[in-house]
């Protein structure tokens, strides 16, 4: 956790100089395989070549800043794509209406994965309702959360 929070305190200042939107990261340390995944936004749509803009910029600052990556891994910049994750309660609200797939740390009421409408974002909790039943989880118990987009699913 420590080195992920690292990573996003080099990445998300040199995404947004760019000017698109840090959206979040996934490290995954697998030894020589290792991968940086590194999501952007922007207000139109991001192309190809904005990924690859980020992309060498964040070679360029990585390789200054080698203590957060140590060994080869690979590094991958995307678009948030059509089930896009929510990597911070910031995140949310823009949401609220949406559909969306979570899985919680701790189960609630012996269940862990849900699927709903985010009705709302109270300071640290969320709301999904959930087949007509409300549940309230607090930000802190969201091991993931995603949009999920109703139009790519038919």
């Amino acid at each position: 956790m420590k080195r992920h929070l690292a990573l996003e305190s080099v990445v998300a200042p040199a995404i947004v100089g760019l000017g698109y939107e840090f959206v979040g990261l996934e490290y995954f340390a697998q030894g020589k395989h290792s991968i940086l995944r590194v999501y952007i936004d922007a207000p139109e749509r991001v192309s190809l070549d904005d990924c690859q803009k980020a992309s060498q910029l964040l070679d360029s600052v990585l390789d200054v800043e080698a203590e957060f990556v140590r060994g080869a891994y690979a590094l991958e910049v995307s678009s948030p794509g059509v089930d896009r994750r929510l990597f911070s309660l910031e995140q949310f609200p823009r949401f609220v209406g949406k559909q969306l797939s979570m899985t919680l740390e701790t189960p609630l009421d012996g269940q862990r994965n849900f699927i709903g409408t985010l009705s709302a974002v109270n300071g640290e909790q969320i709301s999904l309702e959930v087949k007509g039943v409300l549940i309230n989880v607090n930000i802190a118990n969201i091991a993931q959360a995603n949009i999920i987009d109703e139009k790519a699913r038919v």
